[in-house]
């Protein structure tokens, strides 16, 4: 654990793809002083991914690297978590599947938000999906990750009801204003039980 501002915090580390919104709120959440965690590193598969300037906005350190493309690559992931004493990995809109090797070496320490009530609606496409079965509910989900997809043991979930008006693009918008509200707990939640 890292000592931040007298607290002992724990370092996590947040793989991205996107725009960063759920990054955004981890960060922020980070920032109060009941939380566990400070966010040590971001690491994106795409290159142009704009949540690589909400790192940098707040100066944390941050790297391109498309771990799914070789061994080579995930090793030296590894050992950058290792370096930083990464107690957590966090998947936010990271839409590559984690080599298994890699999720066998942080076996229970990486966790992964789903815009579905899982079990139902894994892999993507979850709102057209959540629409073309006349879903009453959706939400979301935070889930420990395993080698399957979307399958690992569910750590929280919130939904939300929707409407005859709702949409794809409001269903989306709706899933991910409740993403932000859990994601940051559930990683304070299953900090405090490692």
């Amino acid at each position: 654990m890292k000592k931040l501002n007298g607290d002992l915090k724990n370092n996590i580390a947040v793989f991205i793809s996107g725009r960063g919104s759920n990054l955004n709120s981890i960060i922020n959440y980070s920032l109060k002083k009941k939380t566990i965690y400070k966010v040590k590193l971001v690491i994106s598969n795409k290159q142009k991914a704009k949540g690589l300037l909400v790192a940098k906005k707040y100066r944390i350190r941050n790297y391109f690297i498309d771990i799914t493309k070789s061994k080579k690559l995930g090793n030296k992931v590894l050992n950058i978590l290792k370096k930083n004493k990464i107690k957590l990995v966090c998947l936010a809109g990271f839409m590559k599947i984690l080599p298994a090797y890699f999720v066998k070496q942080y076996s229970g320490k990486i966790i992964n938000i789903h815009p579905s009530l899982l079990p139902k609606y894994k892999g993507l496409n979850t709102h057209q999906k959540v629409i073309d079965n006349n879903e009453k509910f959706t939400g979301c989900t935070v889930h420990y990750v395993n080698r399957f997809l979307d399958s690992g043991k569910i750590i929280s979930q919130n939904k939300v009801r929707i409407s005859k008006k709702d949409n794809f693009k409001s269903i989306k918008k709706k899933v991910l204003k409740i993403e932000h509200k859990i994601y940051p707990i559930a990683i304070n939640k299953v900090l405090s039980n490692l």
